[in-house]
């Protein structure tokens, strides 16, 4: 029941729009913070759900935040600015681009959670 809840709370929050939130410090700010800010955000929310709880939890995390993304880039359709900004491709491909790319991160840290997990159990052995 522990693990269940604690999936639920990092589903939760990965519900915030992550790629959305990249792209717009970028268009807004001109800078790169908004995605360091999310590859760090959501390597610590994997290491979570990898000692935690359960990688399903990630997967789901990562579509709704995925979902929830799409849905604030697609607000911004009717923004000239923001259109022209992503050039040459779309927002929408760059959030596919950016959510696959941010899937790599998350990767090792479950990899590297699950060597942790590996040696704590060797050590005690």
């Amino acid at each position: 029941m522990k693990k269940i809840l604690i999936g639920i709370l990092l589903v939760i929050l990965y519900c915030f729009p992550f790629v959305y939130f990249s792209m717009y410090q970028d268009f807004a700010n001109g800078s790169m913070r908004g995605y360091v800010v999310m590859i760090v955000v959501t390597v610590f929310l994997a290491y979570f759900c990898k000692a935690y709880s359960h990688t399903l939890f990630l997967i789901i995390g990562n579509l709704l935040s995925v979902i929830i993304s799409f849905y604030f880039i697609s607000e911004m359709a009717g923004n000239e600015r923001w259109e022209g900004y992503f050039k040459p491709i779309s927002p929408y491909q760059l959030l596919i681009l950016v959510s696959l790319l941010n899937l790599i991160p998350q990767f090792f840290a479950i990899k590297a959670t699950k060597n942790h997990k590996n040696k704590e159990i060797d050590s005690l052995d």
